[in-house]
């Protein structure tokens, strides 16, 4: 590939540009479905006459899903490729939300936000798809500019919906406004479709030769696999408790769940044995082999950093208006900040990534991070309220540039298998707000930002032992020949 063609413009229309800009608004408009509810969540309340108890419990349900979906979600990508894939999530999303606004009781709420926690698995199509248009030098600052920017997708929710939702009036104002989004989501399933292709014109899309789990190259690989995907579940499990413990659930239904997740772990168990039994036999060519190694360590990464994003996210604006005994409105305000800085952050990561190296860059700014949060452990009601600012900006631009230096190499270990790497990845960003979340409600804000601080030291000690991409991974061609794809 000559320079010519490294020469990036992403503010242009055409060509790999084009595909970028069509599938980061792919991914916001599922954010923006996913994420409608909590801004209309008063309004919900008082049309349908539910508890506080229940409106925890959708909250709760709006991610359980979330987990496994992206394990679904990488597997499917991997195999239909991104185009059919994210256009059927998007028409998928539109019909969980018309279920949703059409819901009459709190079940049918609550079924319609557990099945919803799919939607939160489109994040995962955009990886494979930014990945096989953009070449390795651009890559980390495209994976940003997607992840930024469909992340905007909450904020504009959490912006527009109430005003919509006071426009249409009523009582029934928030089922007409989270309807809006649907009908968004339906139409724009039609445009992606027709508007992309998976691949440029001439490349290879490559393909998993088994489907069922992933693909390892390793009898120590397969057992490490095994190892990683016991937190998935156990994540699930702390989810079941939580919402047993708001007494929606019995103690028989409770420990029926837990014996489900220990058969359902079994039984993929036995699948990921079946797609990988060969290599028990028949070692799997070097040039062919991947280091199972560096996805966990890409796992440990997103756990802490879009996990601890996500559980501070929800508790920032009341963290402000306690500490500081300011109006709600404005603590609001702040709280958004650590969000919005997203836009800048997940893109500084990538570009971070691209020019300075993969394992150096994820290793500096998980350190960054670290500091911040330990920072943030310290602020207290004697502080200037703009220095408590400005330390949550700077810890958040930290955070979101790990998070985006994460997927800046994700699509680097192994391009067959992107997607399914991407949502073992995604899927540990959930774990991990499950677990902040769930320490949250047990310590006070500030020992909640000293686990946090860490958990993200831990992970960038882990990170040392990354291994920065090689300059070209290895596939095998349809007529069996191999092909090297530049990676450096």
């Amino acid at each position: 590939m000559n320079d010519t063609s490294l020469k990036a413009n992403f503010l242009s229309f055409t060509g790999r540009a084009k595909i970028l800009h069509m599938t980061w608004f792919a991914f916001f408009v599922t954010f923006l479905v996913w994420f409608s509810h909590a801004p209309l969540l008063l309004a919900i309340q008082e049309s349908m006459g539910l508890s506080d108890q229940q409106i925890k419990t959708l909250l709760i349900l709006n991610v359980a899903l979330t987990i496994p979906a992206r394990i679904i979600t990488g597997m499917l990508v991997d195999v239909y490729g991104p185009r059919k894939t994210y256009s059927a999530m998007l028409v998928a999303t539109a019909g969980l939300c018309f279920f949703f606004a059409a819901a009459t009781s709190f079940e049918a709420l609550a079924l319609a936000r557990f099945l919803m926690g799919f939607v939160g698995a489109g994040f995962v199509i955009g990886i494979r798809m930014i990945s096989e248009w953009y070449p390795a030098k651009q890559l980390g600052l495209a994976e940003g500019i997607y992840k930024g920017m469909g992340n905007v997708g909450s904020a504009v929710a959490a912006i527009t919906l109430p005003t919509l939702a006071i426009m249409f009036g009523g009582e029934d104002g928030w089922r007409y406004a989270t309807a809006v989004t649907g009908v968004i989501a339906l139409l724009y399933s039609i445009v992606y479709y027709k508007s992309v292709s998976d691949t440029p014109v001439g490349s290879t899309y490559f393909k998993p030769n088994k489907s069922g789990g992933l693909e390892v190259t390793s009898k120590r690989d397969f057992f490490f696999y095994l190892i990683m995907n016991i937190p998935m579940y156990g994540a699930l499990a702390v989810l079941t408790w939580k919402v047993s413990g708001l007494g929606l659930l019995s103690e028989l239904s409770a420990n029926i769940v837990y014996g489900l997740l220990v058969a359902i772990y079994l039984f993929q168990a036995r699948q990921i044995y079946n797609v990988n039994r060969e290599i028990f036999h028949t070692p799997v060519e070097p040039v062919l082999q991947y280091n199972f190694k560096q996805v966990a360590i890409l796992s440990l990464a997103y756990a802490v950093t879009f996990g601890s994003e996500l559980a501070v996210v929800s508790m920032l604006p009341l963290f402000f208006k306690d500490t500081f005994l300011i109006p709600m409105s404005l603590a609001g305000i702040f709280g958004a900040c650590f969000a919005i800085t997203d836009v800048l952050s997940c893109p500084s990561g990538g570009f971070i990534s691209d020019k300075f190296g993969r394992k150096t860059s994820l290793v500096i700014l998980l350190s960054g991070a670290a500091v911040g949060f330990f920072a943030m452990s310290q602020i207290g009601s004697d502080w200037p309220i703009s220095l408590a600012v400005v330390v949550m900006v700077i810890s958040s631009f930290f955070l979101g540039s790990a998070a985006g230096c994460v997927f800046a190499v994700v699509p680097l270990i192994k391009r067959r298998l992107t997607g399914q790497i991407a949502g073992m990845v995604g899927a540990y960003g959930n774990i991990g707000a499950v677990l902040f979340l769930t320490v949250f409600s047990l310590v006070s804000p500030s020992a909640f930002f000293m686990t946090i601080a860490g958990g993200i030291a831990l992970a960038a000690i882990t990170s040392m032992f990354l291994e920065e991409p090689k300059n070209t991974l290895a596939e095998v061609m349809p007529d069996g020949t191999i092909q090297l794809i530049e990676v450096h």
